[in-house]
């Protein structure tokens, strides 16, 4: 397992995260404000990017490298959202509703880096 990058990429999803919410959330509160979709989906798509980027360095065990990098994802999302957000009492939209928050970056990284995990150690001759 390569714990340090795995750590540079959970910090840089939050990272990532953080900006394009920042960036994006308002735009769809204003048109859309019942709907809190743009995190998950941020979320999703960040997650999906450098777990390909994570599980290609990966040999062999990719299903519980990918679940273990998942979780590593997932507790440097919870330390810097302690960090920046929960110590400080710093509010933004993304931590508002944080067990949710919490809940669905979990299932959400946990699901994505497993499958990826599983996808990387089929053979598949694409012709």
């Amino acid at each position: 397992m390569k714990i340090k990058l795995a750590i540079i990429y959970g910090i840089l999803i939050w990272l990532i995260t953080y900006i394009l919410s920042t960036i994006l959330n308002p735009i769809f509160t204003d048109n859309l404000p019942n709907i809190n979709i743009v995190v998950p989906i941020i979320i999703i798509s960040v997650t999906g990017f450098f777990g390909i980027l994570y599980i290609r360095s990966i040999e062999r065990n990719e299903v519980i490298e990918g679940f273990l990098g998942g979780l590593i994802f997932v507790i440097a999302d919870v330390i810097c959202d302690y960090i920046f957000f929960i110590f400080p009492q710093h509010t933004v939209p993304m931590v508002q509703d944080y067990p949710l928050h919490f809940a669905s970056m979990l299932i959400i990284t946990l699901s994505i880096t497993t499958f990826l995990g599983y996808l990387a150690q089929m053979k598949i001759d694409l012709k």
